[in-house]
Parts: structure tokens; C-alpha cells; sequence
């Protein structure tokens, strides 16, 4: 595998990308990739133009103590609570990124050059108290190119449209179905239309839809492999791909519409489909096969650091492999429910899985936080 700097030296796979219209963004962030300088070395590279965070990329790198001891004393110090230490921490960080990305923010008129920052994880299933937090977090980064990462709960649905229609830019993320993604673009039109009402200059306004991608394969993959017969057997690793490939016709169906159109008119920017879990969790698998495999103009596919190095390294794009491809991801899917794996059961229950295993990273974090400004002579 080929280190950073040679990611850097020799793009390749990641340029092709590029060409076909998909921004390469980084699923990562940490205090010591900003002030080593690896995060501007990537980004005046070219090799990622974007950032995007969750809260388990904050607990392995806050949890891990190393760039943060300063502040965590100085925190400790002012006897702030726990909560406070972690937000401070990690709007900081989110603010150096985004600062790190202005250039490319500036260039691309605001498409990329983005940094993701998540609402509190266990406000998922409360509205007004993500819109609220939405808020806040965008007063606390203060930065024009940060995007606010709401879970596309049912809860959130609402959220999303009151954040959009206050102007504030936001990342929906922990999409798995496809009825969910739709709901998901029209909260998202919704909210420019009151956006528009409230006369605020809707190409302000930028959002992605993170339509979450390997988790998918992970879950029919259990089940095709305990039935066990060559037809189950068949269909294993098919599943992420089918459903991304319907997402974006998805996609294309919506901002197609009159509706749109009637949007696009006054100003405003496509929610971009984002693919998210997209490192191979199966080593089965070739390790670039979700950014091989979902190259399509207008699309984001955002990297944990070693699918980049693996995609500049032997990625292989050879032009879009999505829109030709909807027949084949229906038959696949169809093919799931004939052996008795019901899409939407696996669906619900990865959205139930996720919104859960962030909640336990927030906590690991707070817990760790707490530990660290106790140690400093604190009792948060």
C-alpha cells in the first residue's frame, strides 16, 4: 500500500474520479492530521476536497489524547462540564479544517472544500432539540463552508427542513433506504421553499444526502451466508452496490422534477448524493470496490484514509458505473426478497444500528473527556 505522500506525488484514480464528476472527501479528522500538516498536503494536492467527521472519528482521536492535552488543561482549569469540553474540542478542530479547506471552498463556488460537523447523536429522535443544536453548532464554527450532519431519523426529517430553510447548510446522513432517501430530498426542497420565503439567497444553501454503503453487504451478506445455498451464496456483495445504483436514480428522478426546476430557477444547488462506509468490510472484497464500483457525475464519495491510499494506489475507474446499471441493482434486490431477506426489515434495522453505535461513541467520548479533566484535578 502507498503511503500519503505517495498518494499525493502520484494521484492517478483519484484524479480520474474527478474528471467523471465525483468530489473525493476524507472520513476523517483528528488534531494531530491538522497541525502535521497531512490535511493541507492533501488538500493542495487535490487528493481530497472535502471533510467529512462522525462522532466515532472524534472518540478515536479525542479518546486518544495525543494534540489535545493543552486544551484539555485549560479546559480543566475553567471547571467546564463535560459536554462543553467535547464541543469546544471538536469545533475547534472543525473550524481548522474548514479553514484549511477555504481555497478549494472558494473555487468550487462552495460546492466542496466542505467540513462535516454531527448534532449530539442522542437528539437523533427529537426535532426541535436538533434544530437547536443545528444552530448552535453552526454559530459555534462560524465558518461559511461547514456542513451540519443530521440523521435521517424520522425525526430528522422535520429538523432538516427547518435547518435548510434557515439558510444553514447540512449533511444528512445515516440514509440506508431508499424510501428514506426520497423523504430525505423532499425535506430537502421543502427547506429551500421556506428558505425562499424567508428571502434568503438559496445558492447560499448546500447539502449532501449520506446514503450509507458497505454496512448493507454486511448485513445480507450474514443472512445469504446462513442459508448457504448457491443462489444466497451468489448474491453476496451485491446488495450495497443495488441499492446505491437505485439511490441515484433515485436522485435523478427528483432533480428532474418541475419542482426542482422551478428551485434551480431561483438559485439553488442539488443535494449531492454522498457515499458514505465506503472502506470494504469484508477482506473478500477488493478494498476499492464502493468507489470503483458508484463513480457518477455530481456524486461525493467520502474515504476513511485507507480506501484513499488503496484507490490512488490500484483503483481502477473506468468512466460511470451507476446509471447503466438499474435493471441489474432491481433484480438483485428482488432476488434478496425471494430467499426470504426483506429489504425493508434490513434497512430499518441498520438505521437503528447506526443512530445506536454513535450514541455509544458520543458516550465513549464523553466518558474518556470526563476521565482526562478529572485526572487534570477537575470533577466534571
Amino acid at each position: 500500500m502507498i503511503t500519503v505522500t505517495e498518494a499525493i506525488a502520484t494521484p492517478g484514480a483519484l484524479k480520474f474520479l474527478a474528471d467523471e464528476g465525483v468530489s473525493v472527501w476524507l472520513d476523517d479528522l483528528s488534531r494531530e492530521r491538522i497541525t502535521s500538516g497531512s490535511l493541507a498536503e492533501l488538500v493542495a494536492s487535490g487528493s481530497a476536497v472535502g471533510v467529512t467527521t462522525n462522532p466515532s472519528i472524534f472518540q478515536a482521536a479525542i479518546g486518544s489524547g495525543k494534540g489535545y492535552e493543552e486544551q484539555l488543561a485549560d479546559l480543566a482549569v475553567r471547571g467546564v462540564t463535560v459536554e462543553e469540553a467535547v464541543r469546544m474540542m471538536t469545533t475547534a478542530d472543525v473550524r481548522d479544517a474548514a479553514d484549511i479547506l477555504e481555497p478549494v471552498y472558494s473555487a468550487s463556488g462552495g460546492l466542496d472544500g466542505r467540513v462535516s460537523i454531527e448534532v449530539d447523536p442522542r437528539l437523533a429522535h427529537r426535532t426541535s432539540a436538533t434544530v437547536a443544536e443545528a444552530r448552535q453548532l453552526a454559530w459555534l464554527v462560524d465558518r461559511p463552508n461547514v456542513l451540519i450532519k443530521i440523521p435521517a431519523t424520522r425525526a430528522g426529517l422535520p429538523a432538516i427542513t427547518e435547518v435548510i430553510g434557515l439558510g444553514i447548510s447540512v449533511n444528512v446522513t445515516l440514509i440506508f433506504s431508499l424510501e428514506r432517501y426520497r423523504e430525505v430530498m423532499d425535506a430537502y426542497l421543502a427547506g429551500l421553499e421556506k428558505a425562499r420565503e424567508r428571502g434568503i439567497d438559496l445558492s447560499t444553501v448546500h447539502s449532501v444526502a449520506s446514503f450509507f454503503v458497505s454496512r448493507v453487504d454486511s448485513e445480507t451478506d450474514k443472512r445469504l451466508t446462513a442459508l448457504g445455498t448457491d443462489e444466497a451464496l451468489a448474491l453476496r456483495g451485491r446488495a450495497a452496490l443495488a441499492n446505491a445504483r437505485l439511490a441515484y436514480e433515485a436522485y435523478e428522478e427528483v432533480f428532474a422534477s418541475e419542482r426542482w426546476l422551478t428551485l434551480a430557477g431561483d438559485g439553488a444547488n442539488r443535494q449531492r448524493p454522498l457515499w458514505a462506509s465506503t472502506g470494504v468490510k469484508d477482506p473478500a472484497y477488493k478494498d476499492t470496490l464502493y468507489v470503483d464500483e458508484l463513480v457518477a457525475p455530481g456524486t461525493v464519495n467520502t474515504m476513511p484514509e485507507a480506501t484513499l491510499l488503496a484507490v490512488a494506489d490500484h483503483g481502477v475507474i473506468t468512466g460511470d458505473t451507476v446509471t447503466g446499471g438499474y435493471a441489474r441493482a432491481r433484480a438483485d434486490l428482488a432476488a434478496l426478497e425471494r430467499l426470504g431477506i426483506p429489504y425493508d426489515e434490513v434497512v430499518q434495522q441498520l438505521e437503528d444500528e447506526g443512530v445506536a453505535k454513535f450514541e455509544a461513541a458520543w458516550q465513549d467520548l464523553l466518558d474518556a473527556v470526563a476521565a482526562s479533566l478529572k485526572s487534570k484535578g477537575v470533577d466534571a
